[in-house]
């Protein structure tokens, strides 16, 4: 990077907000640079990781249903033209008991928004998975046409095809920065400044540590642990197409079949101790092991006993509420955060970088839902 070379946007952050950001600023004609302290989707990132869930049910919130439309659309795109088959259409099942009533929302809005969807009786999920534990469970909602993305390396070909649309990339941390007003440049850890426009933070647990005085109370990076459990040889009942991805709503459990053998994956989406991203231990608690491990028992009976192959810690990148963070700085008039992914957020890189896009080059009208106001400093999830 020419450190003479002023830019008119540089993007703080190469996960999967970043990565997009770039790759529809440089499409609209922008010089931009993307800087990451670590590499793109790297294993301390949110956005690290093998596999993430591309679904279109959320509840009633009609909202982020069709941003996971515009943005499964742009993801499918984008990988036809690269050539990279790195999504799997797995189908998503939903499935809830009592407490249905997030299930007859979603069926509702995904109905509003022309998003196709099989809904499941009881009956009719015993006979199609027989491998599937459904005590406690009346009916499912089947989205057919969504699945898993192959993540680290989709936003590593985003930032890829970002560079070679003109682009510039850099390894570098970005120093804490100072002052009011505008500010012309910034400084990097290995001595640089770079110079630009508007600044973009898109480093989402690390949104905090940059900004203490402005986030540090209103982003709140947790713990989350990931399990894979090995499934038995020649066993075809957890791959796809037999087992597709899976939510059971009220216990807050997601997973995923046998993708590239790696094992059944599952994880509680509850949210976590806070931890530093930085700092962090990697390495899966006991005390989780123990309750995963009962779990799988309980829902998947033929694992019972099936060995734990890999594990995995990240973290998410919650708000108060688990509304994602686009606004500007309140003191720094050119500087933008865009983060607060808080678990979710994953499947919307692509509606993301095209929003804060539309923010930075057309002043379009901002969603109140995602401004630095609306985020408060105890948490209250909504959004799932």
């Amino acid at each position: 990077m020419n450190r003479q070379k002023t830019y008119d946007v540089a993007v703080i952050g190469a996960g999967v907000f970043g990565a997009w950001t770039a790759w529809h600023l440089v499409r609209r004609g922008q010089r931009v640079a993307l800087i990451d302290a670590y590499g793109p989707a790297h294993s301390r990132a949110s956005s690290g990781g093998e596999t993430r869930i591309l679904r279109m049910g959320y509840g009633a919130d009609e909202l982020y249903t069709r941003w996971s439309e515009r943005s499964l659309a742009q993801w499918k795109e984008f990988l036809a033209a690269a050539r990279q088959p790195l999504f799997l259409e797995t189908g998503v099942l939903w499935m809830a008991g009592d407490q249905d009533m997030r299930l007859e929302q979603t069926s509702a809005t995904l109905e509003r928004c022309g998003v196709r969807f099989e809904e499941l009786d009881r009956a009719t999920l015993e006979s199609r998975y027989r491998q599937v534990g459904f005590d406690g469970i009346k009916r499912g909602l089947l989205e057919p046409h969504s699945g898993v993305l192959l993540a680290r390396r989709a936003v590593a070909l985003v930032v890829e095809e970002a560079v070679r649309l003109g682009a510039e990339y850099r390894c570098a941390q970005v120093q804490r920065p100072t002052g009011s007003g505008r500010v012309p440049e910034m400084a990097t850890s290995d001595g640089e400044r770079v110079a630009a426009g508007q600044f973009v933070f898109a480093c989402g647990p690390w949104l905090g540590k940059v900004f203490p005085d402005v986030l540090h109370a209103r982003i709140f990076p947790s713990r989350q642990e990931v399990f894979f459990f090995g499934i038995p040889a020649g066993d075809l009942r957890f791959r796809p197409p037999a087992l597709p991805t899976w939510l059971f709503q009220e216990d807050l459990v997601y997973g995923m079949p046998d993708i590239e053998g790696r094992g059944l994956k599952i994880a509680f989406d509850e949210h976590g101790e806070r931890v530093d991203p930085d700092t962090q231990s990697r390495i899966v608690s006991p005390a989780m092991t123990k309750r995963v491990r009962e779990y799988v028992a309980r829902r998947f009976p033929a694992l019972d006993d099936a060995p734990i192959v890999e594990t995995r810690v990240c973290q998410y990148e919650n708000t108060s509420n688990g509304d994602f963070l686009i606004d500007r700085h309140p003191q720094i008039e050119n500087l933008w955060f865009a983060g607060g992914g808080s678990g979710h957020g994953f499947k919307h890189g692509p509606a993301i970088g095209e929003y804060v896009t539309g923010q930075l080059l057309d002043g379009g009208t901002a969603e109140a839902r995602f401004s630095l106001a609306g985020k408060g400093t105890v948490q209250k999830r909504t959004v799932y």
